[in-house]
């Protein structure tokens, strides 16, 4: 997914952007853009002649959540064979973002994603899969995503999504409960963090190592197994919290969760424990929001890295539920949290 990709370029982790667009004007002006952030990066999106290509409209009024309209586009016709080899080959992890968005992904069950998957763990990648939230009414909305995690969970290594979305492919009753009382600011704010806990418990069961929930205004919730992904000793059963880092002034949160992951990801390329990985991811998110559009605000690794350690404060942030115990970094410790000593 290109804002994932693109914020990890700007963290200097070399990418390979996969995607499929239409053989039209925009699709034209997207190749574009890419190419001027860095040329190649638009090497394996593929234009296609006859279709049009996705777009997205975020409508961002203050003090609302954001509403988002989406023409699918080529990716309705995105299948495993628009992942070519060559595009797998050396590489050390492989990012699937929004299967709700494409038709052919989500819907036959997940076999086409598993095949994906399945195909990056045999060219030595790492796995991670990001969501998007499904409108209820769509034909995505009606999918069972609890029988599609069941197929694909078990090629996964990093499960990155927001609550919103784990509740509603996971829990479909509690997040209809929550949503009635205020959308998605009102799971954000009262979801507790032993739900949290049981959800990325069940998602691990299927065989990701590693959980990110994406908190939103919140933060970001960190869960491991103890399955040992390699490389990354000291990443066994741990539960963390970090609050967002205090930014002078939001400017949009468009791409923010993206951000997000791509600093988890960033960090575990680079072997770092797992609470300096969950600081740098939201700090990235956190440096995401102080521009308007979903990857200009993102700063170099070592600039983002310089930043959190000079000293940048978090927001406030008070964790009631017992167990949970405060770092002088400004991370939570978990009651489940198995930390090395």
């Amino acid at each position: 997914m290109s804002n994932t990709g693109l914020s990890l370029h700007r963290l200097g982790v070399p990418v390979r952007l996969v995607g499929k667009i239409g053989g039209d004007t925009f699709g034209r002006l997207i190749v574009e853009l890419i190419e001027r952030q860095g040329a190649g990066l638009a090497r394996w999106i593929e234009p296609v002649q006859g279709e049009v290509s996705s777009y997205t409209v975020v409508l961002n009024p203050p003090g609302i959540d954001r509403i988002f309209l989406h023409c699918p586009g080529a990716n309705d016709t995105f299948t495993d064979a628009d992942v070519p080899d060559s595009v797998l080959e050396g590489a050390s992890l492989f990012h699937f973002g929004y299967p709700p968005l494409m038709e052919r992904i989500y819907g036959d069950g997940g076999i086409l994603l598993s095949r994906i998957l399945s195909r990056a763990r045999e060219h030595g990648a790492l796995t991670s899969l990001d969501m998007s939230l499904p409108d209820p009414s769509s034909p995505s909305g009606r999918v069972d995503w609890d029988s599609f995690l069941n197929r694909v969970l078990p090629l996964v290594d990093c499960f990155v999504p927001s609550v919103e979305e784990f509740l509603f492919m996971a829990d479909r009753p509690a997040f209809d409960r929550l949503a009635a009382r205020g959308g998605g600011a009102a799971i954000i704010s009262e979801i507790r963090f032993d739900d949290l806990e049981a959800l990325s418990r069940k998602a691990m069961s299927r065989g990701p190592a590693v959980v990110l929930v994406k908190l939103g205004e919140r933060g970001a919730y960190l869960r491991t197994g103890p399955k040992v992904l390699e490389g990354l000793e000291g990443w066994e059963e741990r539960e963390l919290y970090s609050p967002v880092f205090s930014v002078p002034e939001v400017a949009g949160t468009t791409g923010a969760g993206d951000a997000t992951i791509a600093g988890l990801l960033a960090s575990l390329l680079k072997g770092l424990q797992p609470e300096e990985a969950l600081e740098m991811a939201v700090a990235v998110g956190g440096c995401c929001v102080e521009a308007l559009d979903a990857s200009s605000g993102i700063r170099s690794w070592d600039e983002t890295r310089a930043r959190v350690r000079g000293g940048w404060r978090k927001a406030p942030a008070v964790v009631a539920e017992p167990g949970w115990t405060r770092l002088s970094s400004g991370v939570w410790t978990g009651p489940n949290d198995r930390a090395p000593h």
